[in-house]
């Protein structure tokens, strides 16, 4: 017979992980602010600077901003940040780190 499937578990561990998934990425995007020293920013206008880069539609700006983000990481080495040397041995699909997902967030519209 085959053993019964634990839907409540199953959830409650995919929970767990988009929790985890979620702090992670909250994590890499201050060690990002922090990285680029947009952290000697005031709140407001890094907000407002963020809002104009998610609100433009022109394409030629989005393509400048991430090719800007491409050579910063480039020349910065991509070294990783401790947070991704911890789970490095953990075999869990991370696959890039923060770098993916800021060139992700920088090129969204």
């Amino acid at each position: 017979m085959r053993k019964a499937r634990d839907y409540d578990a199953e959830l409650k561990a995919l929970g767990d992980k988009a929790r985890a998934l979620k702090a992670r990425k909250v994590q890499q995007l201050g060690e990002l602010v922090a990285v680029t020293g947009a952290d000697a920013l005031d709140i407001e206008t890094l907000a407002g600077a963020l809002l104009d880069a998610v609100e433009s539609n022109d394409a030629e700006e989005k393509e400048a901003w991430r090719a800007k983000g491409s050579a910063f990481f480039q020349r910065r080495g991509r070294k990783p940040v401790p947070s991704q040397v911890e789970g490095a041995g953990k075999g869990d699909a991370d696959n890039g780190g923060g770098t993916s997902e800021a060139g992700a967030g920088g090129s969204q519209g």
